[in-house]
């Protein structure tokens, strides 16, 4: 067992490294307030080659590994938080189900701009009545000749406001087994916005309205049966997720520790003191912690999706993690830490959110606990 990268491991992350402290490492404040897209950082990501690390080289992508996409967003956070969120949505979440499960056709119309860092996509999975109890969705696609209409209502879409299409659950028919998805493109007819409302983290959310949508043959993703195959893949995208909450937390550890061994209280450097000294060794061990889980997840992946289990683990204990090192670095930097002068205050932000996207901290629990006695528990009112 080794527990070091491999020197081709270590020799990518260099790279990668030397990349982002170049060039996205300035203007990385000012990049995490902006309300638009950072599509210039998107582009140089690609051009880079740090889109579809993942995917086959014959999809345009990079032909890697799981792990090598986790290193990619890690060493692109060290040096700008907001960009990883574009090596983000060019690895993970529907740009690698679209890669997994999508035809020849879709990938060409959809994937090749994703992977060039000119268009970005979202998921439309939460409805207002289906959260994380996901198979609750309603969203219905009815046959319409040879392709449907869609009807329904779609919430709390990442990217939402700049997405050029939207991958879209919907219900085929009864139960989980009529689950499926379809793409829909932001130009389609009977596709509508409502007004833009922000999260804490200052991303933008609209909801999203489809009225008598009609979708193709040629845009169906997965048909009837599909949710678990669309599920395989959502546990890609929680591991992109699972890492940007560690990065950012380890951000803002960094910036606190230079902030502890500069700043004087009291005649004395903060570092000095013992109560700080404890927050600094928690949150190592919290980092360290973190970091074997997600490597875990990753190194153990099976065609490039994770288990289950070990992403619902590490995505967990990651969360909270990031979310309490951002916090506790805040609480160590006082008023300076809570302004926007720093990247604290947007890394705690940021991190606060993903312990409810991508599957909440609670649901994750429920996960791990039907690994721990074998068993599933509905929380579902039993029947009468």
């Amino acid at each position: 067992m080794d527990f070091k990268f491999s020197s081709e491991q270590q020799m990518f992350r260099d790279s990668v490294r030397a990349f982002a402290q170049k060039h996205l490492a300035p203007g990385a404040l000012e990049r995490a307030h902006r309300e638009d897209y950072p599509w210039e950082a998107s582009k140089l990501i690609a051009e880079q080659g740090l889109m579809g690390i993942t995917m086959k080289e014959e999809d345009g992508g990079q032909g890697g590994t799981l792990m090598d996409a986790v290193i990619a967003i890690e060493a692109i956070a060290e040096a700008c938080p907001r960009s990883a969120d574009c090596v983000q949505a060019g690895n993970f979440g529907p740009a690698r189900v679209l890669a997994e499960f999508g035809t020849r056709d879709q990938k060409d119309r959809f994937l090749t701009p994703i992977l060039r860092g000119e268009a970005v996509t979202n998921v439309g999975m939460t409805e207002p009545e289906a959260g994380s109890a996901v198979t609750d969705l309603r969203t219905t696609a009815t046959p319409d000749g040879a392709g449907y209409r869609i009807n329904g209502v779609k919430v709390f879409q990442t990217h939402a406001s700049f997405a050029d299409m939207m991958l879209t659950y919907v219900r085929f028919g009864p139960g989980v087994g009529g689950i499926g998805s379809v793409l829909i493109p932001r130009t389609a007819e009977g596709f509508r916005q409502g007004k833009a409302s922000k999260f804490l983290n200052g991303e933008e959310w609209v909801q999203t309205y489809l009225d008598n949508v009609y979708v193709g043959p040629e845009n169906v993703l997965l048909k009837e049966g599909g949710f678990k195959k669309q599920i395989a893949g959502f546990n890609v995208e929680r591991v992109g997720n699972t890492v940007r909450s560690l990065a950012l937390g380890r951000y803002a550890y960094e910036v606190a520790r230079q902030w502890a061994l500069q700043r004087k209280q009291f005649g004395r450097l903060l570092c000095e003191f013992q109560g700080v000294q404890w927050k600094f060794a928690d949150m190592k061990m919290k980092l360290d912690a973190g970091q074997l889980l997600i490597y875990r997840a990753a190194a153990s992946a099976v065609d490039g999706l994770p288990s289950a289990d070990d992403t619902a683990i590490a995505k967990a204990f990651c969360n909270q993690a990031g979310f309490d090192i951002c916090n506790e670095a805040m609480q160590i930097m006082g008023g300076m830490g809570y302004t926007e002068e720093t990247l604290v205050e947007y890394c705690f932000r940021k991190c606060r959110g993903w312990m409810i996207a991508g599957g909440s901290v609670e649901v994750l629990k429920n996960r791990i606990a039907e690994s721990v006695f074998e068993r599933s528990f509905s929380q579902r009112p039993p029947r009468q």
